[in-house]
């Protein structure tokens, strides 16, 4: 079994250097790393040289995006007969363990793709372990909203799954292709890939034994909904980092979504993606209005 991890990175050494001291920590070492450095200023590549010496570095020119870069490493690793590919992203820290276990759910289960348990960095607390999707309404539910806490173990069947950390084999980019750098290059390539990969007969599972550390607040996608305000929801619904990425959204639900479905689905939608945001800022203000009256009234009565 030959394991390539694919991990693109652009100006985040800090997070690149916590991420590959952990891999190379792992209590089962028998894979190949592979960093795309995409046009890194902050002296990214010079930090891997020197630091971690087996890392194979490839380098992009900034303009590779998620999907570009990952490709690029995904065909440097079938060239060198993987039969095992995993992405994974720079602001993660996987557990010690997490390679042993990704290996052992990889000889039970040799023809599926699988994805880790994502920790909250901040808390230790699990905070994704995979979702189920319904085309029909457009809804997704989080598995860990189902598991009891004894069941959040060994693998869980999922729709799809993001590329943080996901193991791959490598028959199934023999099989359908590479991620889609055409139509996404940012967001949205993962689960389209996993659509993709379903479609073709793989089954998609989530390994619970398999954990990580992840950051939420750096996701791209976070931080525009965040720190709320017109530009950053102009980006959030045209943006090429954006999650209610409008376009994106609608070739992702005509490339994947059933026929059947897809009057309802896209629509749905795209409801979603615009409204979605405005009504969180009008929350968030309307929490930061009574908070403010809360503090107010206290200070008044301590007077």
């Amino acid at each position: 079994m030959i394991i390539f991890i694919i991990i693109p990175v652009h100006n985040r050494k800090q997070f690149t250097f916590n991420c590959l001291t952990a891999l190379i920590n792992q209590t089962n070492k028998n894979f190949y790393i592979v960093v795309i450095d995409d046009g890194s200023t902050d002296g990214t590549s010079e930090m891997i040289k020197d630091h971690f010496k087996d890392v194979i570095l490839l380098k992009g020119d900034g303009n590779l995006w998620w999907s570009g870069a990952t490709n690029l490493g995904v065909k440097y690793a079938l060239k060198n007969n993987a039969s095992y590919i995993m992405t994974l992203n720079d602001d993660t820290v996987p557990c010690e363990d997490f390679m042993e276990n990704m290996f052992h759910w990889a000889q039970e289960m040799p023809n599926a793709l699988l994805g880790a348990l994502a920790l909250n960095a901040n808390t230790g607390q699990p905070d994704y372990g995979g979702e189920l999707l319904s085309w029909k309404t457009a809804g997704y539910t989080k598995l860990l909203n189902l598991l009891k806490k004894d069941e959040q173990k060994g693998i869980h069947p999922v729709t799809h799954y993001p590329g943080r950390g996901l193991l791959i084999p490598a028959a199934v980019f023999n099989k359908i292709g590479f991620y889609d750098e055409k139509n996404f290059p940012q967001a949205v390539a993962d689960d389209d890939f996993a659509h993709r990969a379903k479609r073709a007969g793989y089954n998609i599972y989530c390994n619970y034994d398999a954990k990580l550390f992840t950051y939420p607040e750096e996701s791209a996608i976070i931080k525009l909904r965040q720190k709320k305000n017109i530009k950053n929801y102009y980006s959030h619904l045209f943006g090429l980092k954006g999650g209610g990425n409008l376009k994106y959204f609608t070739i992702y639900a005509l490339k994947n979504c059933p026929p059947k479905y897809i009057l309802l689905f896209l629509p749905i939608g795209i409801i979603r993606r615009v409204l979605g945001y405005p009504k969180e800022w009008a929350l968030d203000y309307i929490k930061g209005r009574h908070l403010k009256w809360k503090q107010f009234i206290v200070d008044f009565l301590n007077k």
